[in-house]
């Protein structure tokens, strides 16, 4: 195996838990919808939120407020209800009221591999690229902030869908002084594992508390991790 000069990871069920997601963020975003798009409906900051929205669903606050509520409750990983999402939850980072609740051997382990062996990090997660640094820049852990110690970051949109090799082929392109191969994805996502690798990336599947449970056959194909630490030094 290569020697790894970048790891891109995935955030959810990854570097932090499902829950945070499920039971905390989603919540939020949809506690705040109906007076977001009561104060922002026409102001030219949020024209770009709904403009990016179908025409059927953009045509009135009812019909899209209802249509984020559809697109959430089948949790659909659409690139434009990601990007509202990310509006939606930036008050609460801002104000306090979100912190993203890392797992503890995260933070330790991004500084030990970033400022002992140079190891670029980077995040590729199915969340807009706003949400990302909303999250990394405001953790439970301290600093609260580890946005400079995150040198890139990507999202379906600007890379594509996680599921997919030429996504990771797109990611890792964009980088061409690290070869493919000296590429780790970190994943708790089995299929998204199997792109990467199939892109020519090393990868590994995180097993965290609430993530689902993994088959054999996934066992038997895959390094498992359940913690960095078991990665070490790169």
């Amino acid at each position: 195996m290569a020697p790894v000069k970048v790891v891109l990871l995935d955030i959810e069920g990854t570097v932090c838990p499902i829950s945070f997601v499920k039971d905390v963020l989603f919540p939020y975003a949809l506690e705040a919808l109906p007076d977001t798009l009561k104060a922002k409906w026409d102001a030219p900051e949020f024209l770009p939120y709904r403009a990016a929205f179908p025409a059927e669903h953009a045509g009135s606050q009812e019909a899209l407020a209802a249509h984020v509520r559809d697109l959430m409750s089948k949790d659909l990983k659409i690139s434009y209800l990601k990007s509202l999402q990310g509006y939606l939850w930036e008050t609460g980072y801002r104000n306090g009221e979100l912190k993203a609740p890392l797992f503890p051997d995260v933070a330790p382990q991004l500084a030990r591999w970033r400022e002992q062996n140079g190891v670029k990090v980077m995040i590729y997660s199915s969340g807009s690229v706003p949400a990302q640094k909303l999250l990394f820049g405001h953790t439970n852990g301290e600093p609260s902030d580890i946005l400079p110690w995150l040198s890139d970051f990507f999202d379906t949109v600007n890379a594509g869908p996680k599921q997919e090799k030429e996504s990771y082929e797109k990611i890792a392109a964009k980088h061409q002084e690290y070869p493919v191969g000296e590429w780790l994805f970190l994943s708790d996502n089995v299929k998204e594992v199997e792109a990467a690798k199939q892109a020519g990336m090393q990868s590994y599947i995180v097993d965290r508390p609430g993530n689902a449970e993994l088959s054999e056959e996934a066992r038997k194909e895959h390094r498992v991790i359940k913690s960095f630490e078991e990665i070490g030094d790169l």
